[in-house]
């Protein structure tokens, strides 16, 4: 969406009406990722790819169609037998593409979204692209983690509409129905694009046709508009490796940083994405001025070393925003370090958003296993989960 999304709203502004054709699933070695997206403009216009030229023609076509119909339209290309391709995508790989009337009065938030994506703030879209009741595909929820969440009540025909947006904690309702068409699918989904977009992944989800977790029938197209995360990794040890790689498992650009040049190696990191020689204090002093920094970003200090991660907590612990900042350490480690710190000038206030010693108390030995208690406490900690055994505990599973 962001290669074509200038000339979108070009059209959009100019109160035109666009078919938007958006790859929402691929299968097997499919040549554009979910997102790609097609555009066939007022004039007939093409603007995009969703194939790199094997299913253009007839996603083109469909959407000629779309334009005249006014009516949504999940389609499937791919190969449609052993022998016989259906419009000749020679990869063999199935694309779902879904192709749709975008207008002011089909999609009145896309300005509000762009501005979002321009301005680099975290949002997706959520539209329903598939749905026994015809009369709910296109519908769409708009979802910030911060702002919360406004009911774009979109579907395929304007006059189904009831409702109106809203960027209150939870989504504005009219006559019991939300912008998915119920409560329960609003709820269900808001949780999930969340997810998605704490992580900048997009996918399309698939739920019951009233949002049940266990069921089939409502498939959601989230598209997020999300820089990855990052996961600063500070210190070239064992623990940081596994941690590197958990972090890379889990969606995160992962940066293993350490002074030694002879430890902080690509060889010896192969899951992070970079591995930076530098005083770590002054690698992550210049990240926040270079504005690389966010409240997502997690800080882990494996160092347990004094002459590095004192000074290199002196600038997390005062940073405006972060997810997690995490430290590694004995007991022992740990009061020498708040001593350390405190004498440094650092509040209380400061020093309590330090996790140390870092992760949950699973008994860990090995870095693995280290990893994955680290791992727990990050997402405990950024979803609000207690840390406890689940089947000791009553109420909702997700908080």
């Amino acid at each position: 969406m962001r290669d074509v999304l200038d000339r979108l709203l070009t059209w959009w502004e100019a109160g035109e009406s666009v078919a938007v054709g958006t790859v929402v699933a691929t299968f097997e070695s499919a040549p554009r990722p979910p997102g790609a997206v097609m555009l066939v403009g007022p004039g007939l216009e093409a603007v995009g790819s969703v194939s790199g030229g094997c299913v253009e023609g007839a996603v083109y076509q469909l959407g000629e169609e779309v334009l005249e119909s006014g009516e949504p339209v999940l389609q499937r290309y791919g190969v449609s037998d052993e022998s016989a391709f259906a419009v000749g995508l020679t990869c063999g790989g199935i694309l779902d593409i879904f192709v749709e009337k975008v207008d002011r009065t089909s999609f009145p938030e896309l300005a509000e979204v762009a501005a979002d994506i321009a301005e680099g703030r975290p949002v997706a879209v959520a539209t329903v692209v598939a749905h026994p009741d015809p009369s709910r595909l296109g519908r769409r929820l708009i979802v910030r983690p911060e702002q919360g969440t406004e009911v774009a009540d979109t579907g395929a025909r304007p006059a189904d509409r009831v409702g109106a947006s809203s960027s209150s904690s939870r989504p504005e309702r009219s006559e019991g129905r939300g912008g998915l068409g119920s409560e329960r699918a609003d709820d269900a989904v808001l949780d999930d694009a969340r997810g998605l977009l704490a992580n900048g992944r997009t996918e399309t989800l698939e739920y019951g046709p009233d949002g049940e977790r266990r069921g089939e029938g409502m498939r959601v197209f989230v598209s997020s508009y999300a820089p990855v995360p990052r996961l600063l990794v500070f210190g070239a040890i064992d623990f940081a490796a596994a941690v590197a790689r958990l972090g890379s498992f889990l969606g995160y650009r992962v940066t293993v940083c350490d002074a030694r040049g002879v430890f902080a190696t690509a060889s010896r990191f192969p899951s992070a994405d970079e591995v930076v020689v530098d005083w770590p204090h002054r690698y992550l002093a210049g990240e926040s001025a270079a504005g690389r920094i966010d409240d997502r970003t997690v800080i882990c200090v494996l160092t347990h070393d004094p002459k590095f991660d004192v000074p290199l907590l002196e600038v997390a612990l005062r940073l405006p925003q972060v997810a997690y900042i995490g430290a590694m350490g004995s007991r022992r480690t740990h009061d020498d370090r708040l001593k350390r710190l405190r004498e440094a000038g650092l509040t209380e206030a400061e020093v309590a958003r330090l996790s140390s010693p870092i992760g949950l108390d699973l008994g860990a030995r090995t870095p693995e296993e280290t990893a994955v208690s680290i791992a727990a406490e990050i997402i405990a900690q950024r979803w609000g989960g207690a840390g406890q055994r689940l089947s000791a505990a009553a109420g909702p599973i997700h908080h």
